[in-house]
């Protein structure tokens, strides 16, 4: 059970690239979280994602010289979500319907989530300098925060709102 958590139902077994994988895979569950509950939902399933994933990392990585395997992407997972908070928490707020989703906010939010989880800029190397099943989701949850301020900044931005 803590590996098909942890790998989020084996997409962390894809040979190339599975950070990027797992954080594509989120997007439509996202999606169908957000559509069943609105913002509260994907909230919630993020926090409850978060506590599962950290016993799933630790399950997945006991006994073994990795704390990080590239397989483990239930941490992209969290961080892709947290990135989608400020554009879900609009569409929420404005009752937006799902069908108007703005697909630009998605596809930039995913760049600088992987821009920052790959790059890994502080505080984002601190949480990844912990090497525990912990430090593999909080380093996630920081590149979700930077990435939603940067994806609010410049949908801002675009929008004409600074």
């Amino acid at each position: 059970m803590s590996k098909l958590i942890a790998t989020f139902f084996y997409v962390g077994l894809m040979p190339k690239a599975p950070g990027t994988w797992g954080s594509l895979a989120a997007l439509p569950f996202a999606i169908i979280i957000f559509a069943m509950g609105s913002f509260p939902a994907l909230l919630i399933a993020t926090i409850a994602t978060f506590f599962i994933g950290w016993w799933a990392t630790a399950q997945h990585t006991a006994n073994t010289d990795n704390h990080d395997p590239g397989e483990v992407v239930i941490d992209e997972v969290v961080g892709q979500w947290i990135t989608l908070f400020p554009l879900a928490g609009m569409l929420w707020l404005w009752e937006v319907p799902l069908a108007i989703l703005p697909w630009p906010g998605l596809v930039v939010g995913l760049m600088f989530f992987r821009f920052f989880d790959i790059l890994k800029p502080w505080p984002v190397s601190w949480a990844d300098k912990k090497e525990t099943p912990f430090g593999v989701m909080l380093d996630d949850v920081f590149a979700g925060i930077m990435a939603a301020t940067l994806t609010t900044l410049l949908g801002a931005l675009a929008h004409g709102y600074i």
